[in-house]
């Protein structure tokens, strides 16, 4: 609701004004007077107040002097002038002033009112065209990668930018790049890299991308063929970074996510390709190390890594030993005490199980915690024996997380939708406060949540508010802004805007088509952001 506050000398005037207007009912918050403009200031600075109505003339500090102090010091404020002086200097002082309205005395309830909701209208659409302006198309891609805008509002904003978004196949790949020289250079390295991707990645499918920092890029592949993005993804990884880091003189650390189906993946697909990237490194770290080792101590161990990847994805328990004992015999001539050789070998199989299982089977926010738990224990082994133990374990963790992730996150889920339906009416509940209480991250949470249900939880929450208003507005006669706050909606404006958008008619008109069935909205959903 717009805070609004009057400074006036006339306490009548003052009291009428209060009293005469249901401020509630119209959508206003009254915050409060003052008799004139040197009191009227610290108050402002405590109220902070939307709409300001002041009259001229006042002792101590007058209208004009209060309304160029307040433009100075918080512009946002939008001002209404009363006078009982129908003078032209004073009009044109408050023009120049920049205020916003400016009317004679006396003013009736009715003729305030209707100032009032022209101005409220005037900073909604002011309001409006701050957000399309500031919703790039950098910011769009970035907040399509972070979960942040529902599928009808990325759609919205991507027509007013001429961005052609809608596919039938998605896929993320982050590109981090590292200059071996000149590291200060690689932000104008990377705007010449897109110009080459843009020319070798479009044959396959559109990319739209953004620089995320200064050493890495997003690209969001997107077509309507499913093998068009599985070959784009394939040299990507391939020829297309050997040729990028040979035609640039760095390194490149990719990380892929899967093809999604519907924009809300796209989500799922930066998540999964971030973690690929993190595993990437520390694989690219762990090779370097091993060739180094290799030349010191002119080893060459060979391990089936593929036969062990194998027997993670379909191999059974009951044959763990049986199979870790033959695998690991190669290394039976590592000396654990004085090589480090068999460490990096464990090392470089273990990032690769986990790449693997990332890609089979959603694993566990603290997937990155784990890893390193791992990689300290690989440098406690003293033996063959030891050896093997860490692969059963190796297996046993993996394993455990393909099983876990079958059915554990039904629990979630159904935690989510129960603190939402207890919640939904607090205008605080937000993506933070909601895995504080299940106890996941948010990024993870909102994987798992957009996976298992279709859905994102910014999209659940606002059905779930949308759908009790529409129950309200049909079994009560709340007003509209009460039922705003019943829903968890503190600006009665944002609240039906939502509505608008989410069912196609206004809370009013959807009181007045009478009596209906209750029922879900449409699947394409509309959401408020939630912020961490």
């Amino acid at each position: 609701m717009k805070k609004v506050m009057i400074v006036d000398d006339e306490i009548a005037i003052r009291e009428n004004i209060r009293s005469s207007v249901d401020w509630k009912q119209e959508g206003f918050h009254y915050c409060g007077d003052a008799p004139d403009g040197e009191m009227a200031l610290p108050l402002i600075e405590e109220w902070a107040p939307d709409i300001l109505i002041t009259d001229i003339k006042m002792p101590f500090m007058n209208g004009l002097e209060l309304a160029s102090i307040v433009r100075a010091q918080k512009p946002e404020i939008k001002i209404i002038i009363m006078s009982g002086h129908d003078e032209f200097s004073y009009a044109q002082e408050a023009i120049r002033l920049g205020v916003t309205e400016y009317c004679l005395k006396p003013v009736s309830a009715a003729e305030l009112l209707q100032i009032l909701h022209q101005v409220s209208q005037k900073m909604d659409e002011e309001e409006q065209r701050l957000m399309s302006l500031a919703m790039t198309k950098e910011k769009l891609l970035a907040d399509l990668c972070g979960g942040l805008i529902g599928t009808s509002d990325a759609i919205d904003s991507a027509k007013k930018l001429s961005l052609p978004l809608s596919a039938k196949f998605y896929a993320i790949a982050i590109v981090d790049v590292r200059l071996e020289e000149d590291a200060q250079h690689t932000e104008q390295l990377l705007n010449k890299m897109l110009f080459v991707l843009q020319e070798t990645c479009n044959a396959h499918a559109e990319l739209l991308p953004y620089i995320r920092s200064r050493t890495e890029l997003v690209l969001l592949l997107k077509s309507n063929s499913e093998d068009s993005i599985t070959t784009c993804l394939e040299e990507l990884r391939g020829h297309i970074r050997l040729e990028l880091e040979q035609q640039f003189t760095c390194s490149i650390i990719l990380g892929i996510g899967s093809r999604q189906e519907r924009l809300q993946g796209i989500h799922i697909s930066y998540l999964e390709a971030d973690e690929d990237k993190y595993i990437t490194r520390l694989t690219l770290q762990n090779k370097a190390s091993l060739r180094r080792i290799q030349l010191d101590e002119k080893m060459d161990i060979f391990l089936d890594r593929n036969q062990f990847l194998e027997f993670l994805k379909l191999g059974s328990p009951h044959l763990r030993n049986h199979f870790v004992q033959e695998f690991a015999a190669p290394l039976k001539s590592v000396d654990w005490q004085k090589s480090t050789y068999g460490f990096y070998l464990l090392n470089d199989l273990t990032l690769e199980c986990f790449r693997i299982a990332n890609q089979l089977f959603r694993m566990g926010a603290d997937a990155d915690e784990s890893i390193r738990s791992l990689q300290e224990r690989i440098q406690r082994i003293g033996s063959w024996e030891h050896c093997m133990e860490y692969l059963f374990t190796l297996l046993d963790q993996l394993w455990q997380r393909r099983a876990a992730s079958s059915g554990k996150y039904s629990d979630v889920i159904d935690q989510v939708k129960s603190y939402v339906a207890e919640q939904y009416n607090n205008e605080q509940v937000s993506l933070k406060t909601i895995s504080a209480h299940v106890r996941i991250s948010s990024s993870h949470l909102s994987k798992i949540f957009s996976q298992e249900t279709g859905q994102t939880i910014t999209e659940y929450l606002t059905q779930v508010r949308i759908n009790k208003a529409k129950e309200l507005l049909k079994t009560t006669s709340s007003k509209t802004f009460e039922i705003a706050y019943k829903v968890g909606y503190n600006d009665p404006h944002y609240f039906s805007n939502i509505f608008k958008k989410t069912t196609g008619c206004t809370p009013k008109e959807f009181r007045s088509q009478g009596a209906m069935p209750f029922h879900e909205p449409p699947s394409e959903q509309i959401e408020e952001p939630l912020y961490e």
